[in-house]
């Protein structure tokens, strides 16, 4: 454990005034870096800690319980460390220079997402220009940029039509590099001190040895799509999982501490409520087993095939809609208090659904999972009866 249980403490006393401010969280990115958690998914003989995911996703599961925005941010760097750490343990050095580079304290983060691009990583509006030095300039618009405050690099892709066939390619952008801009446009309901701001590039350069990851739009198999996939998906599962417990916590506190007018009795001597809460610890117990199995066959290389997508993605779904629910019961017990602004559970309110809006959402997994069961649908085919 790198983090004890003062110092979640600490976080989650910062958290409330951050969501109320709609401010960074400089302070615990600040903790964060001192105490090597930045550093946890690089190997140790590049200078991290040498986690594995499934240790990674207990520590964010931990992290998320005291201040799940902080916990989302830190996520984006942690994926892109996981990206690399994968690459490496399947004999792929290229993104090497992202372990070292995080052991020397760069951050990093994801400028993937796109306004009505809901192909994710099979195709890309922002367009890619070939440089004469073999590097690429950027122009576009990247939204839910986390850690926008903080970062130092910034992993992009844009799709390149230079050629006969077009391409899509990955590349780092370094953080002060003209044709850079950084909206201060995050100004939601939830996850606020995440501050992930829209970005736009503008002809953004990234250097020749900054640019990797070539490969065809469309859903073709390539390793660096599942590496961010997978660690993405999980990584993002485990927030919404710890979420969901210090969710559960709270409705237990709210049980005990309720007294009826009507009855005299605490909450927690009441069948509806026992029930409830019941019911929410049951939904989160079945998604705890599913996180750590599928992190520990990521983890040891278990090859599941092609059905790896409809794990990962069904994993992330289940996660995301079981904290929901899980908040929302705690919710029902609590009762009017928790919808006050400065009440904790209200604020979990607000952050659990921010997970209906990370890839893949609720219609993409249907029909990832309907494709491993069926197959494709038939060309010409309306996917209707006739």
């Amino acid at each position: 454990m790198i983090l004890a249980d003062d110092d979640l403490a600490r976080f989650r006393s910062r958290a409330g005034a951050l969501d109320r401010e709609n401010a960074f969280p400089h302070d615990d990115l600040a903790e964060l870096a001192a105490s090597g958690y930045l550093r946890m998914l690089v190997p140790r003989e590049l200078g991290g800690l040498g986690f594995g995911l499934q240790q990674a996703m207990r520590e964010q599961s931990r992290l998320a319980s005291a201040a799940p925005a902080t916990a989302l941010a830190v996520n984006m760097h942690l994926v892109w460390t996981g990206v690399a750490r994968l690459l490496r343990e399947q004999g792929d050095a290229s993104l090497d220079y992202v372990l070292r580079e995080a052991a020397e304290g760069e951050i990093f983060a994801f400028g993937i997402s796109e306004p009505g691009n809901d192909l994710v990583l099979f195709d890309s509006a922002t367009r890619a220009e070939p440089q004469t030095d073999g590097g690429y300039a950027f122009t576009g618009t990247k939204i839910f940029t986390s850690l926008s405050p903080a970062w130092t690099r910034l992993g992009v892709f844009g799709r390149d039509d230079s050629g006969p066939e077009p391409v899509l390619v990955h590349a780092f952008l370094e953080r002060g590099t003209e044709g850079i801009e950084i909206l201060d446009d995050w100004d939601t309901i939830g996850m606020r001190a995440s501050q992930s701001n829209t970005t736009r590039l503008g002809g953004a350069k990234a250097p020749a040895d900054r640019v990797f990851g070539h490969r065809p739009p469309g859903p073709v198999p390539h390793p660096l799509v599942f590496a961010i996939f997978a660690n993405f998906l999980l990584l993002l599962s485990s927030v919404y999982a710890g979420l969901a417990q210090r969710g559960l916590e709270l409705g237990v506190d709210a049980a005990r501490s309720r007294r009826s007018a009507r009855t005299g009795l605490t909450g927690d001597q009441h069948p509806e409520t026992r029930w409830k809460l019941a019911d929410a610890a049951i939904a989160l117990d079945g998604l705890l087993p599913q996180l750590e199995t599928l992190a520990r066959d990521l983890d040891e290389g278990v090859d599941r095939g092609d059905q790896w997508f409809r794990a990962l993605t069904g994993a992330k779904l289940r996660a995301t809609e079981t904290a929901r629910y899980v908040v929302e019961q705690a919710v029902r017990v609590a009762g009017g208090r928790s919808y006050r602004a400065g009440d904790e559970l209200g604020r979990l309110m607000r952050d659990v659904m921010a997970g209906a809006f990370h890839p893949s959402n609720e219609d993409s997994v249907h029909s990832t999972v309907a494709a491993a069961l069926l197959g494709p649908i038939a060309a010409g085919s309306t996917g209707e009866d006739e």
